[in-house]
């Protein structure tokens, strides 16, 4: 069910996009936080940082038992993503690694993975420097082309791993036709989509064929750049049995205190996802402008190859932008290291703004001919844009052009 966006504060940025899911904000704030569950009645819900739970007797408890099992503050927040999704289940770890990591678990070796060929660097060198070695064959895929999946799936492929819009290069998967392609191949193989860059407000992948949706909450959807974790959403029974199962005996877990900030988080994500939204595409139509700036990548952007597949399958974009500046290496460098309200750190998603060299930091993981192969070359320059004043956003990323080419003003 969707509704349609705000329009006076937004203009056209939204124009084209899929409406917004209904309800979204009521659901952030009210699912899973019921003040009836609480003897208290706290609308806020506490944050439980007890590790252990009394029984009434032995085996006779009140549905917790031990908080790697289980815990109060982290059901609060399953529940919540879990209706931000379009899910019935969602599952909360200690990382997006670690939810890559359990998802992964359900295989055993000799069977197949076909991931999608630009995704982030950790999903890259897990899969490749460690799944492999555990003796899962894993192949990579350039998932924008149909033909191209289609090619890669064999007997034994039994987990399909979308990133989109990927993690340098901004590709842009359509998860649909994806889903759809796989399922006819085999419909016991598992489609998970890394839903991180999107965030739940602007992307649902289950309801788009997807099995399993996936991020680190790290970014947009904890967004305050203080909580390093990760969650897992699905509506089938089996697929939660055995994640249910994953997430105790592997026991990648978040902690109670990451949960409640989290879970806070999710308050205003769709206040935040929305600025962020608006912020990027004025820093992306800058940047396409000047003469400075080779290429922009922005899926909010027309001159993107997938813009019509973003606004069909999306509600809208994330503040993430990659573009690459005319010149080499030191031209990257000049700019990166004369930014002033940016800063130059790895992650995103947060509510201040960040760039980074993804070639030297965090891609750096990735095989040098694969980079190349990527685009992921000395001048290609990641942005996420924050949430500050939109006129301050760009005067920085001038002054810093300018910085980089000098002469070129």
């Amino acid at each position: 069910m969707e509704q349609n966006h705000k329009q006076d504060e937004q203009g056209d940025v939204f124009a084209g996009f899929r409406t917004a899911f209904k309800s979204f904000a009521t659901e952030a704030i009210h699912v899973g936080q019921e003040p009836e569950q609480w003897k208290s009645m706290a609308v806020v819900p506490p944050i439980s940082l007890s590790t252990t739970f009394k029984q009434n007797g032995p085996g006779n408890h009140a549905g917790f038992e031990y908080s790697r099992s289980g815990n109060p503050t982290r059901n609060c927040l399953e529940k919540a993503v879990a209706a931000l999704d379009g899910a019935k289940y969602c599952i909360a770890l200690a990382s997006g690694l670690a939810a890559t990591v359990t998802i992964t678990h359900m295989l055993k070796a000799g069977d197949g993975i076909v991931c999608m060929d630009d995704v982030y660097g950790g999903t890259n060198r897990y899969f490749q420097r460690i799944a492999r070695e555990l003796g899962l064959q894993v192949s990579f895929a350039d998932c924008t082309q149909p033909e191209k999946l289609k090619a890669a799936l064999k007997d034994n492929t039994k987990l399909v791993w979308i990133e989109t819009p990927t993690n340098p290069t901004m590709k842009v998967v359509d998860i649909k036709a994806c889903s759809e392609l796989v399922h006819e191949h085999n419909k016991d193989i598992v489609v998970v989509v890394d839903n991180t860059f999107m965030s739940a407000y602007f992307q649902r992948p289950l309801a788009l064929g997807a099995d399993i949706c996936m991020y680190s909450a790290t970014k947009y959807m904890n967004g305050h750049s203080d909580v390093v974790m990760g969650l897992v959403s699905m509506n089938r029974d089996d697929l939660y049995e055995r994640l249910k199962f994953l997430q105790n005996a592997l026991g990648g877990v978040p902690s109670p205190f990451d949960c409640f900030l989290c879970n806070r988080g999710l308050k205003t994500l769709h206040l935040r996802m929305e600025r962020h939204f608006k912020n990027a595409m004025a820093a992306a139509k800058f940047l396409e402008a000047d003469p400075r700036v080779e290429r922009v990548i922005f899926p909010g952007l027309p001159s993107h190859p997938q813009h019509e597949v973003m606004k069909r399958q999306c509600t809208g974009c994330p503040g993430m932008i990659t573009f690459y500046i005319k010149g080499k290496l030191e031209h990257a460098t000049a700019f990166l290291s004369n930014l002033k309200m940016f800063a130059i750190a790895e992650s995103l998603g947060g509510y201040e703004s960040l760039a980074e060299h993804p070639a030297i930091m965090t891609h750096a993981s990735v095989p040098e001919k694969e980079r190349s192969v990527l685009g992921i070359s000395d001048t290609l320059i990641r942005l996420s844009v924050g949430l500050e004043d939109e006129a301050d956003i760009i005067e920085d990323l001038e002054q810093a052009l300018d910085a980089a080419h000098p002469k070129n003003k």
